[in-house]
């Protein structure tokens, strides 16, 4: 872990900032791809698919979540983190991986925000939240502090780790696009 991981503190004081972030319209800030372990792909576009989820990503032969007759559980297909989380944790960026998320926007992610179920227009692609929780994992708190991790454990219903979705209709985004909730 890198010296300079933000402090409990630092990360209590930053939630209404946070909390603040757009509820739709929301601006990109990264689109990454995940090959494969450890490795990252900052693109200019995604496309997205219902079979495979994301050309190029590690989905169909890697999911960390599975269905019991184990295919890739479909509600793990795409990740939106919220870029004010991002710039507060991710602090050493030169020997700090990004966190791999495809979608980092300055966006709401909680579940006030986005319900379970809530489709989200991408570009030309709509995703739908699910209801499988993104949680702070041991390569969260390796990267960006234990106290990163159990300021996103505290408030699991802001989502501050982010939200996973399904792709619901299959098409792409760049990095022009702005992430809009269809109500």
């Amino acid at each position: 872990m890198s010296t300079t991981a933000i402090t409990r503190a630092e990360l209590d004081a930053a939630l209404a900032d946070v909390l603040a972030a757009p509820k739709t319209d929301a601006p990109l800030q990264t689109l990454c791809l995940r090959p494969a372990l450890n490795q990252r792909q900052m693109v200019e576009a995604i496309r997205f698919t219902r079979a495979e989820a994301i050309a190029g990503e590690r989905w169909l032969t890697m999911p960390w979540l599975r269905t019991e007759d184990g295919a890739p559980h479909p509600g793990i297909q795409v990740s939106i983190l919220p870029s004010r989380v991002m710039d507060l944790v991710w602090r050493d960026r030169a020997a700090t991986p990004h966190p791999g998320d495809p979608i980092v926007a300055d966006f709401d992610t909680s579940e006030a925000n986005l319900p379970v179920g809530t489709l989200i227009q991408a570009g030309t692609a709509v995703l739908r939240v699910s209801d499988v929780p993104n949680l702070g994992c041991v390569k969260w708190k390796v990267r960006y502090g234990a106290d990163a991790l159990r300021w996103v454990e505290a408030h699991p219903e802001l989502r501050l780790r982010g939200v996973l979705c399904s792709v619901e209709q299959d098409g792409d985004i760049t990095m022009t696009d702005r992430l809009q909730v269809l109500r």
